[in-house]
Formats: C-alpha cells, sequence, structure tokens
C-alpha cells in the first residue's frame, strides 16, 4: 500500500541502549539518494520562541555518516500464512471453506481465504452484495445479501474427477437459509500444496485485505456440495486435510494447524486475536476459560506490526557517553528526521547520580501517530513559524495510527508497535495550536523536565519503562530520587510493582504529572516492540473493548483500568484521575498543610501563595487532566494536600470512572468538587517518600522567563531533598 511519506524517515529496533552494546537503525528515503545520519543529545524540544527553544548537543564527533538511502515500501493491513502438504496424486475432491464476519458495509469484495501454488491459486472473496470465487482465470459469483456483523459459513468445493464446482454461504444462525451456485470446472489446475493466506491475496505483495473476523479456515479432501451444520469444528471433520484452529496459540501471532497436510503459519502485522467468535455463547467472558469461544480473529487493512525495512546502519553505545537523550537527525537534499532513543546506565555501573528519570516510553508508544484531526491551516502556519517538526501524524497514515485511533470499520486499535516511525515522538512535535504555550504532549512536553535538569546542573540516569518492565525494583534500587515525566499513563503489572515496592522500601518517587497509572497494558517479553491495550469497563476512552473481550491476548491478564484491576493511582501515588478538559490551565493555591513541619522544607525560599499562573502548557501548571487525593481509594491517611487547584476552565469535566449517574458521584459529592488537581507529599516507613503534583501540564510550568519561579523552586527542593541535599533558600 502507497500513501504520503515523509522524504527521510525510520525507526529503531529498541527505545534504549546501553553503553557497549549496539542500535540498528532502520530508514527509508522518499527518493534514492544521500542521507546524512549524527548523534546528538536532546536538551529541549520545545520550539516556541518563548520557552528554552530547541536545543541539541552536537555528538557528531562521535557518530556521524553518508549512506545511500533507498525507498522502502510499508505493507499495511494482517493477515495469517500457512504452508500446505501438496495431496496425493489419488485426492480429486477438496473444500475450501471458514467462517467469516465481515465488521462494515464496504465497497467491493476483500479476499477471505487464498491458495496459491505455483502457477496453481485460488481466492475467495466476500462483498456485500455475495461471494466472489477465482480459480486461475476464472471467476464466478454468487449473489447474497451479505449483512455485517453476523456470521457466514463459505465454501467452494472441486471434484476435477467430475469436472464439478460448487460455491457457497450460510449465515450461521440460520442454516436453512443457504445460498450454492453450481458450475462446470474448468481446465484449470487447483491448487495442493503451497500457501494457504487467510485474509489477504499474494503472498509476495499481500494485498485486497478484509476488514472484519475470521473462524476455521481449511481445507478438506471431499467435495462438499451443502453445509448442514455451519458451526461444526474442524476436528470432527473426518475429511481435514489443513485447517488452522485460531484458538490454540493465542498471543504468540503463531497459528496451529490441524490435519495430515496443515503446517503451522504465522500472523502477520498484528491482527487481533482473543476475540469473540462464530461460538462464542456470553457464558464465559475470559478467553483463558473457554478458548474454543474465542476461535476468531479480527484482520483489519490498516494494521501495522513491523514496516520490516532493512537496517541501515549499526552503533555501538560508547563506554563513557553520559545516560541521557539521544537522537539520531537525519538529513537529505528533500528534508530531515530525528530518530529519539535513550542512552540508559551500563548494567554494571559502579558510580551513578542521585536522580533517576523514568521516560514514560510506554505511553509514547500507545499515542504514537495519534490522529486528532486538529491540523487546519493556523496550526500549520505557527508549525512553520517556530521551526517545529515539520510533520503531523493526520498526514501520514501509511505509518500506522494509535491506540486512540480507530479501524476503518471503527473498531478500536489495541496494539501498537514501536518498529515504524512515531512522528509524535519527536523533538518539535506540536499537538495542539495552544494559545497560551507551546502545546506540547508527550516526549516533547517531556523535555521541559530534562532541560531544567540541565539548567539547575541535577546530574541524573535514564531508564525507560521497557526497561523497569524487564529488571524491575532493581533498576531503581541506586537511585535516591526517581522522577517521572508529565504523563506515565500506561504501565504492566511489573513496573507498576517496581514503584511501589520501590518507594515502600525507602526510596523517593516524584510524580510529575497527571492521568498517571491508569491504564494496565499487556506485553510478550517475545514480542518487545508491542503492547496491547483492550479499554475495558470504566474510564475515560477513545472507544470501547467489546463484552467478553477485555482480556489481553499477549498475557492473558484483565486489561483496561488499573482501577478496575483494584490498584487505584492513589495506592502507588497518593493521587488519582479526577477531571479533563480541552489544553486549557490554571494556577494552584497553597494549602494550610504546606506549613507543617514535614513538608515545610518543599516551600523553602519562597513564599507565593499563587502557584503557576504562567507557563509553556495552556499557559499554567494545573491542567488538562487533573488527579486529586481520595483516602478512600488509597491515599495514605497521613498525606499532606500542599496545594489545589481552583478556578478551573468550564471546558473541565469529571471524569466517567467518578460517576455513578450524571450527578451521582462515588463520593457522594458533586461532580464540580471533584474537579482539582491536588499537590500531595507522604512519607513511607523506611524512609521512603512520594511528592505528586495531580497535573499534566506541571512540568510547563518549570519556565518563566528562564528556568525560575515558585514551580521550579518547589521542585528544585523536592529534588535536593530527595536526594538528602538543603533546600534552596
Amino acid at each position: 500500500m502507497t500513501g504520503n511519506v515523509l522524504p527521510v524517515t525510520g525507526y529503531l529496533d529498541r527505545l534504549s541502549v546501553p553503553p557497549g552494546e549496539v542500535l540498528l537503525a532502520h530508514i527509508s528515503k522518499r527518493r534514492a539518494g544521500p542521507i546524512r545520519a549524527r548523534l546528538v543529545r536532546v536538551i529541549s524540544g520545545d520550539p516556541n520562541p518563548a520557552g528554552p527553544g530547541m536545543k541539541f548537543e552536537d555528538f557528531s564527533h562521535r557518530f556521524d555518516k553518508v549512506m545511500d538511502g533507498e525507498y522502502y515500501p510499508i505493507r499495511l493491513g494482517s493477515y495469517a500464512m500457512a504452508g500446505v502438504t501438496p495431496a496425493s496424486s489419488q485426492v480429486t475432491q477438496s473444500t475450501w471453506t471458514a467462517l467469516v464476519w465481515p465488521s462494515y458495509a464496504y465497497d467491493g469484495y476483500r479476499t477471505i481465504l487464498s491458495h496459491e501454488d505455483g502457477d496453481a491459486s485460488l481466492s475467495i472473496r466476500l462483498g456485500m452484495g455475495g461471494v466472489e470465487l477465482w480459480l486461475g482465470d476464472l471467476c464466478l459469483t454468487l449473489d447474497a445479501d451479505i449483512q455485517p456483523l453476523h456470521w457466514y459459513r463459505l465454501w467452494v468445493a472441486v471434484d476435477q474427477a467430475a469436472r464439478a464446482l460448487t460455491l457457497g454461504i450460510v449465515p450461521v444462525d440460520s442454516p436453512d437459509k443457504a445460498i450454492v451456485r453450481t458450475a462446470g470446472l474448468p481446465e484449470s489446475t487447483v491448487p495442493s500444496g503451497g500457501h494457504v493466506l487467510v485474509a489477504a491475496r499474494d503472498s509476495a505483495n499481500h494485498h485486497d485485505h478484509f476488514d472484519g473476523r475470521i473462524e476455521d479456515p481449511a481445507v478438506l479432501s471431499e467435495y462438499c456440495s451443502s453445509w448442514s451444520d455451519p458451526l461444526i469444528k474442524m476436528a470432527e471433520i473426518p475429511q481435514l486435510a489443513a485447517g488452522w484452529d485460531f484458538s490454540r496459540g493465542i498471543g504468540s501471532q503463531k497459528i496451529v494447524g490441524l490435519g495430515p497436510r496443515a503446517k503451522d503459519g504465522v500472523l502477520v502485522n498484528l491482527p487481533m486475536d482473543a476475540v469473540r467468535g462464530a461460538r462464542w455463547t456470553g457464558e464465559e467472558l475470559c478467553w483463558r476459560h473457554a478458548p474454543d469461544h474465542y476461535g476468531a480473529i479480527h484482520f483489519h487493512s490498516d494494521d501495522l506490526g513491523d514496516c520490516d525495512w532493512p537496517v541501515a546502519f549499526e552503533w555501538e553505545a560508547p563506554i563513557d557517553l553520559r545516560s541521557g537523550a539521544y537522537a539520531f537527525h537525519l538529513s537529505c537534499d528533500d528534508g530531515e528526521d530525528w530518530l529519539p532513543f535513550y542512552v540508559r546506565p551500563a548494567h554494571d555501573a559502579t558510580e551513578r547520580p542521585a536522580v533517576l528519570y523514568l521516560a514514560s516510553t510506554y505511553t509514547y508508544q500507545a499515542y504514537a501517530n495519534h490522529a486528532r484531526g486538529n491540523f487546519d491551516d493556523a496550526f500549520r502556519a505557527r508549525v512553520q513559524a517556530w521551526g517545529a517538526y515539520p510533520y503531523n501524524a493526520d498526514d501520514f497514515p501509511i505509518y500506522g495510527r494509535s491506540t486512540y485511533n480507530r479501524h476503518p470499520d471503527n473498531s478500536g486499535i489495541a496494539y501498537s508497535s514501536r518498529l515504524r516511525p512515531m512522528l509524535t515522538m519527536r523533538p518539535g512535535y506540536l499537538t495542539f495550536n495552544d494559545p497560551k504555550g507551546s502545546g506540547l504532549r508527550h516526549y516533547p512536553a517531556d523535555t521541559h523536565l530534562l532541560a531544567w535538569l540541565e539548567d539547575k546542573q541535577i546530574a541524573f540516569d535514564v531508564i525507560t519503562d521497557e526497561d523497569l518492565d524487564a529488571e524491575g525494583v532493581a533498576i531503581l534500587e541506586p537511585y535516591k530520587a526517581v522522577l517521572t515525566g508529565s504523563h506515565p499513563e500506561y504501565h504492566t503489572a511489573a513496573t507498576w510493582n517496581a514503584l511501589f515496592d520501590y518507594t515502600r522500601h525507602g526510596g523517593r518517587l516524584a510524580y510529575l504529572g497527571g492521568n498517571g497509572f491508569y491504564w494496565r497494558i499487556g506485553r510478550d517479553p517475545n514480542q518487545p516492540g508491542v503492547i496491547e491495550m483492550r479499554r475495558s469497563e470504566g474510564g475515560t476512552r477513545a472507544w470501547a473493548s467489546e463484552p467478553g473481550e477485555y482480556y489481553n491476548s499477549l498475557d492473558g491478564c484483565y486489561s483496561g483500568m488499573w482501577r478496575r484491576n483494584g490498584r487505584d493511582p492513589q495506592q502507588l501515588v497518593g493521587v488519582g484521575f479526577t477531571g479533563q478538559s480541552a489544553y486549557e490551565a490554571t494556577y494552584y493555591r497553597r494549602q494550610p498543610a504546606a506549613d507543617d513541619p514535614r513538608c515545610a522544607w518543599i516551600f523553602a525560599g519562597m513564599t507565593d501563595e499563587i502557584i503557576g499562573d504562567y507557563g509553556l502548557s495552556a499557559g499554567g501548571a494545573a491542567g488538562f487532566e487533573f488527579d486529586r487525593a481520595d483516602v478512600s481509594l488509597g491515599t495514605p491517611h497521613d498525606a499532606l494536600v500542599l496545594a489545589a487547584s481552583e478556578n478551573p476552565p468550564s471546558s473541565f469535566f469529571t471524569v466517567m470512572e467518578e460517576l455513578l449517574g450524571p450527578q451521582l458521584t462515588l463520593t457522594g459529592g458533586t461532580p464540580e468538587a471533584l474537579i482539582r488537581a491536588d499537590m500531595v507529599y507522604f512519607g513511607l516507613d523506611g524512609g521512603g517518600a512520594v511528592f505528586s503534583v495531580g497535573s499534566i501540564t506541571f512540568c510547563g510550568s518549570l519556565w518563566r522567563s528562564g528556568f525560575e519561579g515558585p514551580v521550579s523552586r518547589i521542585l528544585e527542593n523536592v529534588v535536593l531533598g530527595f536526594c538528602g541535599r538543603p533546600p534552596v533558600t
């Protein structure tokens, strides 16, 4: 599939690397020609001229390479492919069949099943007007009124000896309403061995992708002129030659073959499994308990798992390179791009700084290439005037969408791969045309914190969510303080547990954002580039998972909100998601608890009552998404609310999980009373402590005509205090 592509772009095989290990860069250029790649350290990714600006430290002395660039296509669309052992010469009868659930009323025909065997080929295609069969050059159609969101059994049967052919379809819920067409079989070669593709055709350049669910694709060694039981299981068919049971190996990207001629196969481009099949009854809501109810796979014409571009260059991180945010800057005659990554500390490092920054790479990945539909002419003009990152995800669907977007059939995108260009994870990427600030989110917004650390000369290391997931609390233990970015929203059980254990055993955590620790994602160590998100019951969601599909395929765990998993964010960081708005902000007001001797050091050197009525993110420190303290949800009883937002903009609303009805909340108060950002501090046994700000836009207010002002002073006091150093005076 072709589409609008960047002049030059790429992706890395991972998002962090320790010194001494190798990164692989995969790059494609729109027009063949030379590309220069050089190393930079990313200090600030905010192009707003009223802020620190885009700042990079040139590390071309460590890596600077010119190479020949080539164009490599991206082939969107998921499918399954498996091999078939050729039939013996005695087999003259064959039937190809599958259960099919089209997900929307698309135009034309889409491939359900294709079989390729040298020059012989067969494909069965489905459209809203019926079924189409291609056998070599022969095309046979069957008229039928196909309804989306209904299951059908379709089949094609050939008898080479009798020169007979049958094409049929039957609704699963009305087996007496089969529609069948028979015809003579022309002199053509019928496929026997080779490859079977499900939901696409052409194994070399897959295309003609189906949107919808398919179950029980199979080849039989018999001629089926009718189908009395559409839901008969493959294992019960005596003449099964080759079939593939999608209920086996869920989440593995492999498909299991049944029958004497079937070979196991693979899934390509991350179709969605662990979904309800034709045999789902609603009696079980977890696929692990009744896998035969979940024998379908939902294929999409825009799925993308791995661009699969060749390696353009390898780079070994120097042993003496400090930990931090880096990028390969790509440039060519037509344009430029950045491939960001982090250098993490060496596994055996003996000397480490006191501070660790945890990069929210799972959140970056969940939002990767989020198309918001807001990139209008005024927005484009700002990007150009500021010299911001020039490309917006709205314009480049070819690189795949985010888990906040939907497929063409309106189903939600449940998987996100980092093995593709992630345009939203670029220095200078603007998410909003913010009238009061820069309009940054996620990766570039988090450089507000990195630039602040540089300005304050606070030494720090960096790790990513993926590093934390792999190594657990041990990777945190050498540090006195761990800092999050502005929006650590997506977490695995391993990352959640590691942070909890760290703080409960003497570690200090500064949660510097809002709407954090909100969604539980699934991962499989065998597929490290992929995360999965089922948006199950509850929560403020871009789309909702279907009932019975709340359990991840990758790890089998209940997905959705951490709150629905019994782990409210308040249990970890004292605050949790409570209010959301358009990209707007307000300020905090200092609360009486700020004078408590346990936390008065946080406010050393300042007397301000109003905190953060300025900033590069929506113009205020308390904005966009709010978190609040709530003892009933797990906030420690002795936690101190140091400051709270007031006068929220009118676009703010109470998030869905707090409501029982339009004006009835879980707390019994009014919805409006829950719309606030709480700045919270609490200590823990063993010397651990947590400081939380309750707002996504907080770090944008570290800057005020430089890195000064009440927000900067508070954070500097917190970081120094967590590290055992005296606060600023």
